[in-house]
């Protein structure tokens, strides 16, 4: 059986790839022995590397589909081919959906729904046209199926996300798979400061696991949907949400 968790060879794009999760994405497809390609509208003064190997960045603003398309082609033209596509980029921050502009939720759709739809699509053309296809994988959110205060247009867009990934693997197989990580809380610099003053300490204690999730935890999760040992997955969303948050009712009747 060749099963194999070794991406030499092979071609990845992350894109938001240049901090936070998706950082830590790229460096593991890098270990991995894969050629990696990373996009942001603004081009990081350190980019990831790791096993001798340093990622490339191509600026784009994947809200924009033809940025999207140009994106992929020359991810393509630069690494041979293109047998991974992490949609990472993504992200809101909190706003009451009751005063909230329409501009500003117009932006946090096109970021968090149709980007990753732009740059899907000129992706699987790529992989289609391959004779080992590839491995498309959406990043979401716990929030597209239990949304939190401040969180409308994001939840939306991410639920939107979820069901995108279902209608694409239906419609893209055998050649194309398409999967989907649901993140839980995720420790990061840029997100310590949400979680309180202890670090996340206090919110951990509502985790089943004891912990938050790192971002190597999810990088984790697309090695493996990337490889071949999950060469009969598509359609499916992995929780890494290390067993969600304990009900609200258990917490408040806790002796």
């Amino acid at each position: 059986m060749d099963v194999t968790v070794d991406f030499s060879g092979r071609a990845v794009l992350v894109t938001g790839g240049t901090k936070g999760i998706g950082y830590v994405i790229a460096e593991s497809f890098l270990a991995a022995g894969a050629g990696v390609v990373v996009c942001g509208r603004n081009e990081p003064e350190v980019l990831p590397a790791a096993g001798g190997r340093t990622a490339r960045f191509i600026p784009a603003d994947i809200r924009d589909a033809a940025a999207a398309a140009e994106l992929v082609e020359r991810a393509a033209g630069h690494l041979g081919r293109l047998d991974v596509l992490v949609n990472n980029a993504g992200g809101s921050p909190s706003a009451d959906a009751a005063t909230v502009s329409p501009r500003f939720v117009e932006r946090i759709i096109d970021l968090n729904l149709l980007a990753p739809f732009y740059v899907a699509q000129p992706a699987n053309k790529v992989m289609q046209g391959q004779e080992t296809g590839g491995s498309i994988i959406n990043i979401g959110s716990v929030s597209a199926v239990d949304p939190q205060p401040g969180t409308a247009a994001y939840s939306a867009a991410k639920a939107g996300l979820l069901v995108l990934t279902k209608a694409l693997a239906l419609e893209w197989s055998p050649k194309v798979r398409v999967n989907h990580i649901t993140t839980g809380l995720i420790r990061t610099e840029a997100a310590a400061s949400v979680y309180g003053e202890d670090g996340g300490a206090a919110v951990a204690g509502l985790i089943p696991m004891g912990r938050m999730a790192v971002p190597a935890d999810v990088a984790n999760t697309c090695l493996y949907l990337a490889s071949d040992l999950a060469s009969y997955v598509t359609g499916a969303d992995i929780a890494v949400h290390g067993g969600g948050e304990v009900p609200a009712r258990y917490v408040l009747t806790r002796p």
